[in-house]
């Protein structure tokens, strides 16, 4: 154990006045803070998001959305591009249609199918949330005015053999592990939702935070669960 770790062991363990008497002073060091002082910090609060905003702006114009643009099979207009820019892993190509929103902060994956490249379709006047993981194992299709709220995951392929010794190998999945995910329009996925491979969800379904999408939805429904069933029509 180095010094420091020692350190710390002998403040929260040793019984004696010393040990507990730095223990006191370091804890109220730790914990200082200038008090607020009216006008003065709010002021400063309203200047430093002012100036986080702008430069975000300004890299979401001409840094992030440019690039990412750059790597899409089709001219995307009206994309407005928010923290950041999607991680893009695997063999993928990318269609997206116009006035779309997409956060920085999710992940486009695909998986290489007899040597082609896996293929997600994105809509018109489509939302995709924070901490969206796509996994796209041969097509992915989002049609128009589709909602994915945070944490959505659409697993068209697992990324691993369903043997334990082909894991431990580490060989990849086989083709029988892989579907395609279709949203149809109107669709909305609230949050933590994961459909499962080979799943289509029909027309202006809603999906229920926190289910399992394992088969085919209808169109206009409310469903929910794990794994996920209709609760009602719509």
């Amino acid at each position: 154990m180095d010094m420091l770790g020692s350190l710390k062991l002998w403040l929260k363990h040793d019984d004696s006045k010393l040990a507990k008497t730095c223990h006191r002073y370091i804890r109220g060091v730790m914990h200082f803070s200038i008090p607020v002082i009216p006008v003065l910090h709010p002021f400063m609060l309203r200047v430093h998001l002012f100036i986080s905003l702008f430069f975000a702006n300004v890299l979401r114009i001409t840094y992030w959305t440019p690039l990412f643009k750059s790597r899409l099979l089709t001219k995307s207009s009206q994309l407005y591009l928010y923290s950041g820019m999607p991680l893009v892993l695997g063999h993928l190509t990318i269609e997206l249609g116009d006035n779309c929103r997409v956060s920085g902060i999710s992940t486009l994956s695909g998986r290489s199918m007899n040597g082609n490249p896996s293929r997600l379709v994105i809509g018109n006047n489509v939302d995709i949330s924070w901490q969206n993981n796509i996994a796209v194992g041969g097509n992915i299709i989002i049609e128009d005015n589709v909602r994915l709220s945070g944490r959505v995951f659409l697993a068209g392929y697992p990324g691993h053999p369903i043997d334990p010794q082909e894991r431990a190998a580490g060989l990849a999945d086989h083709e029988s592990q892989v579907g395609d995910i279709i949203l149809k329009r109107d669709v909305w996925l609230a949050t933590g939702v994961s459909v499962m491979a080979g799943v289509t969800i029909g027309e202006g379904t809603i999906v229920a935070a926190g289910s399992i999408v394992t088969n085919d939805l209808p169109a206009g429904v409310l469903a929910g669960g794990i794994p996920a069933k209709v609760i009602k029509s719509l």
